[in-house]
């Protein structure tokens, strides 16, 4: 093996890039639609008060250089490993690393812009076909897609879906355009994207009211002030209700965001040995409590929140969306609270598509997924959140078959390591994966 494409130059296309280099691996071609590769969509946000959810000590790329991200902050900011950095220096750090790595390379690793629409065989190797009709060659593909955009959520009509005031996706739409600063929006979720809407509404100067509305009306935790580590040392069980069950007796030892984080190194492999019903379970019961849970903002973040709640510019519901169609004055939604019978109606001047991101192939839009899936080469996995891969993240195909030549890296792989989505495993499976394609690169020059 002699080249590598990566498609998608987002975190992880951009950090599988870097670790070909470190590894001295094969020579490699990341292409990325964004004018500047590294960042991403999480990374790209040009607002300060967007930060990152996990403290700066544990944000290293590297899992072999735990300290890389403090020992640059110390370089050319003020913040230091206990800070919850914005997220607009994080991809400055990205930004950095992947420039280095391009120059270090001395010509192994190269960045071309475009969209990349098709994967097909050419030769021994893969031909990357690109919108603009040119195309990559190379002996494998890496698939970096990162997250796929939000779906639409139920009772969304047409018309409401066509009419400009619906923000389908919250990174692509004009949230502030044509907003009353006294207005009414409507976000659907509650989750981690909502909060980074409610943060943009306030720091946009919106003094109007915001209601986000969830299934069960759960918002992020935050993490606590002071740093407790976790202490566990045996292995919980490997079944959904044993887990819940073992955790809930924990959290009465230790602080529950102790009891969740103490599960960091083994949720991998629990997940692997859980069975589908075990999985699916999990989904169904317990991903709502997981996801708040694990997943927490910044003290600073959530103090935000809780002014915007005290001001009466932030409600949280829990509740069903019924119905939204345009009006006059904007969009009629109506939904019906968790536990009632009632039909509420309000009329908003915007409404905000905050349900975060999917990883189901069957609904995913982007043409290269769907080309792919539509020949066979890619299928969705079991639980349809992600894309099927084995555990050396290989792609598997319409029949079962594992491919050497299309890998897949980062959250689409979540149906095979559920943890996937975050820095600390996005770096471990990129390092992996480089590591891996550096060693074939070797063996096979060695029989040259």
């Amino acid at each position: 093996m002699s080249h590598v494409v990566i498609v998608g130059g987002g975190f992880s296309g951009a950090l599988l890039a870097i670790n070909l280099v470190r590894h001295d691996g094969p020579r490699a071609t990341l292409i990325e639609r964004r004018s500047v590769p590294g960042r991403g969509t999480a990374y790209s946000t040009a607002h300060p008060r967007h930060l990152l959810n996990v403290r700066a000590a544990n944000m290293s790329a590297y899992p072999d250089d735990p300290d890389h991200f403090t020992r640059w902050l110390a370089g050319c900011s003020e913040y230091d490993g206990s800070h919850f950095v914005p997220r607009q220096i994080y991809g400055d750090y990205l930004e950095q690393m992947l420039h280095e790595a391009i120059e270090r390379s001395t010509g192994r690793l190269a960045v071309v812009r475009g969209d990349a629409v098709d994967i097909e065989p050419s030769g021994h190797g893969q031909r990357v076909l690109l919108a603009d009709g040119s195309s990559v060659e190379g002996d494998v593909v890496a698939l970096a897609v990162g997250n796929l955009p939000p779906t639409t959520p139920p009772g969304i009509g047409e018309a409401a879906l066509a009419d400009e005031r619906y923000i389908a996706d919250p990174w692509h739409g004009s949230l502030m355009e044509g907003l009353p600063p006294e207005g009414m929006v409507a976000v659907i979720g509650t989750g981690l994207t909502m909060v980074d809407v409610a943060l943009l509404l306030d720091a946009e100067g919106f003094r109007g009211r915001a209601l986000a509305l969830s299934r069960h009306g759960f918002t992020p935790q935050p993490h606590r002030h002071e740093v407790v580590e976790p202490s566990r040392t045996e292995r919980p069980p490997t079944d959904a209700v044993g887990m819940l069950r073992a955790l809930r007796q924990r959290a009465r030892e230790v602080p529950w965001r102790v009891a969740v984080d103490e599960l960091r190194p083994y949720t991998q492999g629990l997940w692997r040995a859980m069975s589908r019903t075990d999985r699916a379970r999990f989904l169904r019961h317990l991903r709502p409590w997981w996801d708040v849970h694990r997943h927490r903002i910044s003290p600073l973040v959530a103090g935000k929140l809780e002014r915007m709640e005290a001001e009466n510019r932030l409600a949280i519901e829990a509740g069903r969306l019924v119905s939204v169609e345009p009006c006059a004055e904007g969009l009629t939604i109506r939904y019906r609270p968790r536990g009632s019978a009632e039909v509420r109606e309000l009329v908003a001047a915007k409404l905000v598509n905050a349900t975060g991101p999917q990883g189901d192939l069957g609904r995913a839009r982007e043409p290269l997924l769907r080309a792919l899936r539509d020949r066979g080469r890619l299928r969705a996995d079991p639980l349809g959140i992600g894309l099927d891969v084995d555990q050396d993240s290989r792609a598997i195909d319409r029949d079962g078959k594992a491919s050497d030549e299309l890998l897949v890296i980062g959250p689409m792989t979540r149906g095979a390591f559920w943890e996937i989505v975050a820095v600390p495993d996005i770096r471990r499976q990129a390092w992996s994966i480089a590591r891996r394609l550096a060693n074939s690169h070797w063996v096979e020059g060695e029989g040259l």
